[in-house]
């Protein structure tokens, strides 16, 4: 990537022209550095961090608590005295996951959820809880690689900081489907009493519906960059690089489903195993979405450090540590 941006630097005068414009500019949150200076050191930060891997770990676990989670999630439905609530579950997967996921996975959903069955019901709990510490402290040491930071916490210690996120993850994910099913319950109620005097007041609800959800999505992710490095760092709960994971993850997941339910033909090619694919890629992309971020974070920091380090620097410094050069 820094290859890529050394060329157009050098034989593309547009990107060029852009470049030396983000020399003269900064961003709220980047704590008055220039956005190319940030970017170089996040170009460069990601060119060096093996970020494929890294992020196809995580999703591996990731995808191995999803279903034990979903069917943990399902069986618990089965037992809330709640009418058409089946239904309403329903239309939220509908509405983030592609058409043809949804297909495949709706009758086994939909015989869970009719069906109390104790044994799934903690057979589900203990894997979900299991597999989804394992992919936050896959998380947790992939933050610790980025910030250099020695993992100084014990083992146990370490696994409990995990565990602690993951159940932070789990209500702020199960608020979030809460709100938006409920939230949709209600819209649909007041539409069909034709309650609404015009069409303002429906989007109005709808919007903060909406954003509400997005909020705690942003909550999610701040909170995973906040208390997730073994070491502390200066940041702010709410941070530029939480930010741009909660935008690159809704731009990613809602672009992704776009484009498998309009342009791609992947279930004629791989069958059922097709909806396994596309979860996977989904949670492999947002996986990746959390570390460019939390990468955005770093570079800040190692750009403010330099920063720092320059300034410290006096002539006759610099004439001492570097012999062959000249700074004034």
């Amino acid at each position: 990537m820094e290859k890529i941006h050394l060329w157009l630097l050098s034989k593309v005068p547009p990107y060029k022209a852009l470049m030396d414009l983000l020399k003269k500019l900064t961003f709220p949150g980047l704590q008055g550095l220039r956005i190319y200076t940030v970017l170089s050191f996040f170009i460069k930060g990601l060119s060096n961090s093996d970020i494929n891997t890294r992020a196809s770990a995580i999703a591996f676990n990731f995808f191995l608590a999803l279903f034990p989670a979903a069917i943990f999630f399902f069986t618990l439905i089965a037992y809330l005295p709640l009418k058409d609530f089946e239904d309403e579950i329903f239309k939220f997967i509908q509405n983030i996951t592609p058409y043809n996921a949804f297909e495949a996975i709706k009758s086994t959903l939909s015989d869970i959820l009719q069906k109390r069955q104790g044994g799934l019901l903690s057979l589900g709990f203990v894997l979900a809880l299991y597999f989804s510490t394992n992919g936050v402290n896959s998380l947790i040491e992939a933050f610790n690689t980025y910030t250099d930071a020695i993992e100084t916490r014990s083992a146990w210690r370490q696994k409990l900081a995990a565990l602690w996120l993951t159940v932070y993850t789990a209500l702020l994910v199960i608020i979030s489907i809460i709100l938006t099913t409920v939230g949709t319950v209600v819209l649909d109620f007041l539409n069909d009493k034709n309650l609404f005097g015009d069409s303002l007041e429906y989007y109005l609800l709808l919007f903060v519906k909406w954003f509400l959800t997005i909020l705690f999505l942003y909550c999610l992710i701040s909170g995973l960059f906040y208390y997730g490095p073994a070491k502390k760092r200066k940041w702010k709960f709410f941070n530029v690089g939480s930010t741009l994971a909660t935008v690159l993850s809704l731009v990613t997941t809602y672009g992704f489903m776009f484009y498998v339910n309009n342009f791609n033909s992947y279930n004629k090619l791989y069958g059922s195993i097709g909806t396994l694919i596309v979860i996977m890629l989904l949670i492999f992309f947002n996986s990746m979405v959390l570390l460019i971020g939390f990468e955005l974070n770093v570079s800040i920091d190692r750009a403010l450090e330099h920063k720092l380090t320059t300034e410290q620097l006096t002539p006759k410094n610099l004439e001492n540590t570097f012999k062959d050069k000249r700074y004034s």
